[in-house]
């Protein structure tokens, strides 16, 4: 059974243009690495719920918007050898006072399926 990594975090609109060129080239990464997919949204229909939500959760702030995004991976092996080569690659080492978002307010971590169809 596959593998997932899920991301949920707020990007300033005014960085979005950065965020994706940055997102392009990290996804291109994780697919020469061997991840099966890599998908970044742009939240469309995300409503400030009165006690949980996606903007709620990341901090989000009027001026940004949230962004999910998940890395499928063969299986958790997988995904463990493919992540300590995206951690040692020189490419996505972050500058994180240059990120065009917050780091800090990022939430991720790793999925096993349960169901998949």
């Amino acid at each position: 059974m596959s593998y997932v990594d899920g991301f949920v975090l707020a990007v300033p609109k005014a960085n979005l243009e950065d965020y994706k060129k940055m997102a392009t080239q990290a996804g291109a990464i994780w697919k020469e690495y061997g991840a099966l997919a890599y998908v970044e949204c742009i939240g469309d229909d995300v409503p400030y719920g009165e006690l949980t939500s996606f903007p709620r959760a990341v901090q989000a702030k009027d001026d940004e918007v949230v962004v999910f995004a998940w890395v499928v991976y063969e299986n958790r092996q997988s995904r463990d050898a493919i992540m300590a080569k995206i951690m040692a690659d020189e490419r996505l080492k972050a500058d994180w006072p240059t990120m065009p978002f917050d780091g800090k307010r990022m939430i991720f971590g790793g999925f096993q399926p349960f169901v998949e169809l």
